[in-house]
């Protein structure tokens, strides 16, 4: 059985987090039959006559972005599969609870515990929260988020330019690029300004996949708990024409019937989506299917890479508590000794450059 590990960490990870924030999950209570579809439901309204969203919610689960090889296609895992998958998860995270050896390098391959990171993190599992269960659309278990035929991207049109890869930096050794020159250089997640892209929301496969939802009248916000991001849906309102792309893009939203659809431009070029930014449209879809799931749907389109739009989805579940403080702050330690590194390392390099002169 391969690990599962969610696919969407690779877009949303900056390798080599500055600072590690911990918080207390709020709880989660299972289904009694996840497999069953939904019955006929009425979302509650709230005060503005709004279907009603606002609370916690979380997207942790194992199911991956992207559709595994090994299920040949299908849309959907067996129930036998689910039972040996979410038994093999719960192992392998029990088993990453077990004590780190502190006194072992940190080197690319060495990780002690199960979600470690190698070279960029060295670290107990009780500070994670990757997800135990496989993903559910009205009771289905998906094999991925993605609702393409194969659980893929799709292809580009002729002639675009390729998807950037995905870097992965060693962030001990890499000094390309004038990274550690100064904090500017340095990504955004690890300068604690942005933990990557929460449009669409995908799961970051680590820990803090938690969301919580404010309705007001002319607004929505959605605060991640991750580095407390939140985006603010401008209700029935229009797109902004200043060229500015801020941060999380530029969103805004309206409802029809108990569906609350929302849709984003203006997205950043270091928040890209499957390598399109500059021409990117998501278009998305929150409505409550039960007591206990909103259910999610996503769609991306950029006429010029893309000759359709594709999207997935899912269904996030509530959670019992309030999301507690992510306490990561731009200036925070990690960048302190981040730099420091660097100039310990110009220092080394230099002496041994007039050594060998």
């Amino acid at each position: 059985m391969r690990p599962i590990l969610s696919a969407s960490l690779a877009l949303a990870l900056c390798v080599g987090a500055a600072s590690i924030a911990i918080a207390a999950a709020p709880t989660y209570e299972a289904p009694k039959n996840p497999s069953a579809p939904h019955p006929p439901y009425k979302a509650p309204r709230n005060t503005w006559g709004q279907p009603d969203f606002t609370g916690s919610w979380s997207n942790a689960f194992i199911t991956s972005l992207t559709r595994p090889a090994d299920v040949n296609g299908r849309p959907a895992y067996t129930e036998e599969e689910v039972s040996k998958m979410e038994n093999f998860q719960k192992q392998h995270f029990e088993d990453g609870l077990k004590p780190v050896d502190n006194t072992k390098l940190l080197t690319e391959g060495v990780i002690q515990a199960r979600g470690g990171l190698g070279a960029q993190g060295n670290q107990d599992n009780v500070f994670l929260d990757p997800g135990m269960r496989v993903m559910r659309v009205n009771g289905q278990p998906r094999t991925s988020i993605l609702t393409t035929p194969n659980g893929l991207p799709l292809p580009r049109k002729a002639g675009a330019p390729p998807e950037p890869p995905r870097e992965r930096r060693n962030i001990l050794a890499d000094k390309s690029n004038g990274l550690f020159d100064d904090p500017e250089q340095l990504p955004i997640t690890e300068r604690c300004i942005m933990f990557g892209n929460h449009t669409p929301l995908f799961p970051n496969g680590i820990y803090n996949q938690n969301y919580q939802i404010v309705q007001t009248k002319n607004s929505v916000a959605i605060e991640s708990e991750m580095i407390h991001d939140t985006r603010i849906v401008r209700l029935n309102g229009k797109h902004r024409t200043d060229g500015v792309r801020p941060y999380l893009g530029d969103s805004i939203g309206h409802y029809e019937g108990d569906t609350l659809v929302v849709e984003t431009t203006n997205i950043r070029e270091n928040q890209a989506v499957f390598g399109s930014w500059q021409n990117l449209k998501i278009t998305e879809w929150f409505k409550r299917v039960a007591n206990d799931r909103l259910y999610y749907r996503f769609q991306v389109e950029d006429p010029t890479l893309w000759d359709k739009p594709f999207g997935g989805e899912y269904e996030f579940y509530t959670l019992f508590g309030r999301l507690m403080e992510y306490a990561c702050a731009e200036g925070n330690y990690g960048i302190e000794g981040i730099l420091a590194g660097g100039r310990e390392q110009d220092a080394k390099e230099e002496a041994a450059r007039r050594a060998s002169k």
